[in-house]
C-alpha cells in the first residue's frame, strides 16, 4: 500500500449560513444522482461532497463532471484513491478488484486530475468534513458506537460528517466521559443540532448498505442548525442495464436492487 500524508483543508467562511446538500458514496451511479438532485432542486445553495464519486457503478466520468458543474466542496474516498492507482487493490475482493480496473481504464485524463486534487479533510467552521473517521479518514468503518466515541477526540468542531459506511445514521456524544448513542434516521423530519458532538452519516447516494434500495443524503441549513436525512427512489434497472453493458460483475449488478 503506498503510505500518503492526510491533506487536511481549513476554511472559515465557505459554505456558512447556507444550506448545504451533504452527499456522500455517489459510486459512479449518475442515475441516482440526478435523481437526488432533482429531489432536492432549489432546497440547497452549496454541495459537501464526502467521497467515493466513484468506484462500483457504470458512469465515473458523468458523475465527476456533474459535480464539478456546482458550487462544491469534495473529498478524497478509498475508492477515489483505488482509482487512482494509491492503493493496493490485492486487498479488495475479487468483485471491487474488477470494478476498479474498468474504472482505471475508463476515466478520462481531465477526470482523474479531479480526483487526485481532492484532499481528505475539510474544517469549515463548526463542522468536520471525512470520507471515513476522524481518525483514518479514509478507512475506518463506523459502524458502532463504541468507535464513534473513539472518534470524538479526533476532531475538535462539535459536528463531523462522515460517509464510507453507505449506512444513514447519527452518533451522539451523550456525557462528559464518551457515552455515545446511535440515533437512526427518521427521514424528511427535521434533527436540531442541539450542541452536542455529534458524528453523521448521511449515507450513500449510490450503493445503499442498509436494507433500502433507495439513494439517500441530507440537507444542512447552517443558519438554523437543522439536518435532514432523506430517500428517494431511483430507477435502479436502468443503471444495471448499463453495468451489465459494460461487463461489470453480477454481484454488484444485484446487490442495488437489494440494498446491500
Amino acid at each position: 500500500m503506498q503510505i500518503l500524508s492526510f491533506r487536511l483543508l481549513r476554511f472559515n467562511n465557505i459554505g456558512l449560513d447556507m444550506r448545504i446538500l451533504v452527499i456522500s458514496d455517489i459510486h459512479a451511479n449518475l442515475t441516482a444522482f440526478k435523481q437526488v438532485l432533482s429531489d432536492a432542486e432549489g432546497e440547497w445553495d452549496y454541495v459537501w461532497c464526502l467521497g467515493d464519486v466513484v468506484g462500483y457503478g457504470p458512469d465515473p466520468n458523468e458523475c465527476v463532471e456533474l459535480l464539478q458543474t456546482m458550487p462544491h466542496l469534495c473529498l478524497a474516498g478509498n475508492h477515489d484513491w483505488a482509482a487512482l492507482g494509491r492503493l493496493d487493490i490485492r486487498t479488495f475482493n475479487p468483485d471491487a478488484r474488477r470494478a476498479v480496473e474498468w474504472t482505471q481504464e475508463t476515466l478520462k485524463p481531465e477526470n482523474i486530475e479531479f480526483l487526485e486534487a481532492l484532499p481528505v479533510t475539510f474544517v469549515i467552521g463548526n463542522y468536520t468534513l471525512v470520507h471515513a473517521s476522524p481518525r483514518e479518514p479514509v478507512w475506518e468503518y463506523i459502524l458502532e458506537p463504541l468507535v464513534a466515541a473513539l472518534n470524538f477526540p479526533h476532531f475538535e468542531t462539535p459536528y463531523c460528517f462522515v460517509g464510507h459506511t453507505h449506512q444513514p445514521v447519527i452518533y451522539e456524544q451523550v456525557s462528559t466521559n464518551g457515552d455515545t448513542r446511535a440515533r437512526e434516521p427518521r427521514y424528511r423530519e427535521a434533527h436540531k443540532m442541539n450542541g452536542q458532538r455529534q458524528i453523521i452519516n448521511p449515507g450513500s447516494i449510490g450503493q445503499p448498505r442498509d436494507q433500502n434500495p433507495d439513494a439517500a443524503y441530507g440537507i444542512l441549513d447552517t443558519e438554523t442548525g437543522v439536518f435532514e436525512h432523506r430517500r428517494i427512489p431511483y430507477d435502479i434497472a436502468d443503471v444495471q442495464s448499463r453495468m451489465r453493458d459494460y461487463g461489470l460483475p453480477d454481484r454488484l449488478v444485484t446487490r442495488l436492487e437489494h440494498g446491500w
